[in-house]
């Protein structure tokens, strides 16, 4: 029985990395047909250009028609290379976590006669479907960047903030009041409240050697 479970669980893994890598390899594909209309598009250009020099307004249209249409083709399929890698990104979760669904494997074949067609509209329809199914992911890896993430910072009280940005003013000039106006209000790194605390030493410390000085 033990076997026969681990064998089931082995063969789920094995299909949900075929389908990364084929998630992987589809978006790779995407970024082609991508770099491929975007080549088109020059070249359309270059015949406006032409077209142009020739006095030949109305071909110089259906050339810059041309062009458009294949910038916005090549803008699409690299959308949707982005969107299959995103994918791509929570299938890996996926096999980390050890989260797999039986339907998963269905769409490398989905996507592979989807894109064989060269039909945008066909392969975002099969993401659509895709991503109903990897959605309660969002979930998992939101929290697990949430734990990385209150493991790399700090959130300290606005007056504290205000309280360095006015000191580092203060030692920097004027000028840089533009750049730190820019600075997220409520949170500093470890780093900025480490260095916010060595500051007011160094203040302490100065000011004891003033006292110290005007008592000699």
């Amino acid at each position: 029985m033990i076997d026969t479970y681990r064998s089931l669980s082995d063969s789920k893994h094995s299909v949900i990395l075929k389908l990364f890598f084929g998630l992987q390899f589809t978006s790779k594909q995407l970024e082609r047909l991508a770099k491929k209309a975007d080549k088109e598009a020059d070249k359309e250009r270059a015949k406006v250009k032409k077209a142009l020099q020739q006095k030949n307004v109305e071909c110089a249209r259906v050339y810059a028609e041309n062009a458009i249409r294949k910038k916005n083709e090549g803008l699409n399929w690299l959308r949707m290379a982005s969107r299959v890698d995103a994918v791509a990104s929570k299938v890996q979760t996926a096999v980390t976590m050890k989260q797999v669904t039986k339907n998963m494997g269905q769409v490398t074949k989905a996507l592979d006669k989807a894109l064989n067609s060269m039909d945008l509209q066909k392969v975002s329809a099969v993401m659509d479907k895709f991503e109903t199914q990897v959605q309660n992911l969002d979930v998992h890896t939101s929290v697990m960047e949430d734990s990385m993430s209150s493991a790399m910072t700090l959130t300290t009280p606005q007056e504290q903030v205000d309280d360095l940005i006015h000191q580092i003013a203060e030692e920097s000039g004027l000028e840089v009041m533009d750049q730190l106006s820019q600075l997220p209000a409520g949170a500093t790194s470890v780093g900025a409240e480490s260095a916010r605390s060595q500051d007011k030493e160094d203040q302490l410390s100065r000011r004891g050697n003033y006292k110290l000085r005007n008592f000699n």
